[in-house]
């Protein structure tokens, strides 16, 4: 078999030499071939040149504040994110819920609604308004037409004789109720005191002392101590 001494002094078979890999990107001599065959795109690098009325230095200098900014605006994000979590925790701590964030959140919103300029605003446009069609002559003389109707129709002789129906419908309502619970109350009066029901009643009475006595008598047979079922019958027929 033959063999190849390693740069440590470790004899390989040559068929445990390793082989060449099949990407570029394995053997550093190819992957340079490989790189000087593309072709370099002449618009892309004249993207990276400066823009137009920029010096490289003062282009070198806003790409470093923008560096700055964005670097400025990752910690506060993160800072953020802590207080949010802090806030949370003692939210939970405090027994606050979501809802209670929510009634919160829409209490501070309406305020900051009524206090805002356009809400007062229309609130006193509203109150002109108001003023205007109240104090119109339009409106005091439908105010003051509706004013006529209604002492009209109160005092006409209709309406009295309406309002005296209704009156006296309600007395004979009240009064043809009272009557009938009496007339109840004495029919049922009159039906306990009647020789049907107290004949219903004595036979009724009867019938629950028949069942009681039974039922005693029921129970001391049970009990009693010459019963045959105390002691076991005895044979004292011969053999």
């Amino acid at each position: 078999m033959l063999t190849e001494e390693t740069p440590l002094g470790v004899s390989l078979p040559l068929s445990a030499k390793p082989r060449s890999s099949p990407f570029p990107s394995d053997r550093p001599g190819l992957l340079s071939d490989a790189m000087t065959d593309v072709p370099v795109d002449s618009a892309a690098a004249a993207r990276t040149s400066a823009p137009e009325g920029l010096t490289l230095a003062e282009e070198e200098e806003l790409r470093s504040e923008l560096a700055k900014v964005e670097e400025e605006i990752g910690t506060l994000r993160q800072v953020l994110a802590a207080k949010e979590r802090h806030c949370g925790e003692l939210k939970r701590k405090l027994g606050l819920t979501p809802l209670d964030g929510l009634k919160q959140n829409l209490s501070k919103s309406w305020h900051d609604v009524q206090v805002s300029n356009a809400y007062v605003k229309t609130s006193e446009k509203l109150g002109e308004w108001n003023d205007k069609v109240t104090q119109s002559d339009l409106y005091l003389s439908a105010s003051s037409t509706l004013e006529d109707w209604n002492e009209k129709l109160t005092q006409s002789e209709a309406y009295k004789k309406t309002q005296e129906t209704l009156s006296q419908a309600g007395q004979k309502t009240s009064a043809a109720l009272s009557n009938v619970g009496s007339v109840i109350s004495r029919k049922l009066g009159d039906m306990r005191n009647s020789a049907t029901f107290k004949s219903f009643e004595d036979r009724v009475g009867t019938i629950k002392s028949r069942v009681v006595g039974s039922r005693e008598n029921s129970t001391e047979g049970l009990h009693s101590p010459s019963g045959t079922g105390d002691k076991p019958p005895q044979d004292n027929a011969p053999f």
